[in-house]
C-alpha cells in the first residue's frame, strides 16, 4: 500500500489518517500534507474535535524516514525537512479545537513529538516510545519542547540520553505523556469514541479558549522550531550520522 494522508468528518468529529509502509515513518512529503490536513480541518466549521492516528497493525510512527535522510546534501534541504516536524507540531499546537491522538504501536523519534502534541493522547500497552536521535548522531532539537512540555525535563532527557531503550506505555503514561492506557485496540477506540462524541456536544468557543489557555507560553514556537530544525539540519550532515543511518538500514 502506496503513503497517503487522508480525512474524514462525522458527526462533527474530523479524523486525519496517516501511512507509510515503511513502519510509518515520515518524508518530508508526509509531514507536509499532515500538517496541511490539521490546518484544514482546525479551520473548518463542521469539525468540532480532531482525531489524530495512523494506519497499520504495527508502529504508530517511525519517526524520520532513513531514506531521506541519507539524501539530504545541504543545510537548506536538511533545514526543510526537519522543518516538516516543526510544521505538524505547530499545526496541532494553533488548531482551534482539541486534537486527540490514538496511539495503537510503538513510537520513535519524531512520532514522540507528534504524540506529545496532541492535547489528549490514548495509547494501548503495545506503545512503547523512544528517542533514538542520539544514536544516529542528531538529537530530538524539534520534537524537544512539545515532549519536554508533556514529561518535564527529567524525563525528557532520560529519553534522550538512554537513547537505545524502549519505554513502556504505562512509564509515558506515568510521566504524562499517555492520558489513557488501553489493553486492546478495540478497548482504546472505544475511549477514544466515547469522549470525542462527549466532546462534539461541548461549547466549541469554550474548548477554542481552553485550548488557547493551555498552550500559553509557547507563542514563540513558531520560530523556536524553525532555529531546532537548523541544528539538526546542519548534524545530519555529518560523517557520523551517514555512517550511522546506513548502518541501520543495513539490519
Amino acid at each position: 500500500m502506496d503513503a497517503y494522508v487522508k480525512s474524514e468528518i462525522e458527526n462533527g468529529i474530523g479524523t486525519i489518517e496517516f501511512f507509510h509502509p515503511q513502519s510509518n515513518s515520515m518524508p518530508g512529503s508526509q509531514l507536509r500534507n499532515l500538517a496541511k490536513e490539521i490546518k484544514k480541518l482546525g479551520n473548518d466549521d463542521n469539525v468540532k474535535i480532531i482525531i489524530l492516528k495512523s494506519g497499520g497493525e504495527r508502529a504508530f510512527c517511525a519517526g524520520a524516514s532513513f531514506d531521506e535522510l541519507i539524501s539530504i546534501k545541504d543545510q537548506e534541504t536538511g533545514l526543510e525537512f526537519f522543518s516538516g516536524f516543526a510544521h505538524v507540531i505547530n499545526a496541532i499546537r494553533l488548531a482551534p479545537k482539541f486534537v486527540i491522538a490514538r496511539i495503537h504501536g510503538k513510537v520513535v523519534g519524531g512520532g514522540v513529538g507528534i504524540a506529545a502534541a496532541a492535547d489528549y493522547t490514548f495509547a494501548t500497552e503495545f506503545a512503547a516510545v523512544k528517542l533514538s536521535e542520539l544514536t544516529i548522531g542528531i538529537g530530538p532539537f524539534v520534537v524537544g519542547p512539545a515532549v519536554e512540555r508533556k514529561v518535564g525535563i527529567s524525563a525528557f532527557m532520560q529519553m534522550t540520553i538512554n537513547a537505545t531503550e524502549f519505554y513502556t506505555a504505562q512509564w509515558a503514561k506515568e510521566k504524562g505523556l499517555f492520558a489513557e492506557v488501553s489493553t486492546t485496540t478495540d478497548e482504546m477506540d472505544f475511549s477514544i469514541n466515547s469522549l470525542a462524541n462527549k466532546l462534539s456536544n461541548y461549547n466549541p468557543d469554550a474548548m477554542k479558549h481552553m485550548k488557547h489557555v493551555s498552550w500559553e507560553g509557547t507563542e514563540n514556537w513558531d520560530q523556536l522550531l524553525l532555529d531546532r530544525a537548523k541544528i539538526s539540519g546542519e548534524l545530519v550532515l555529518s560523517e557520523f550520522t551517514k555512517k550511522a543511518i546506513n548502518q541501520f538500514k543495513a539490519k
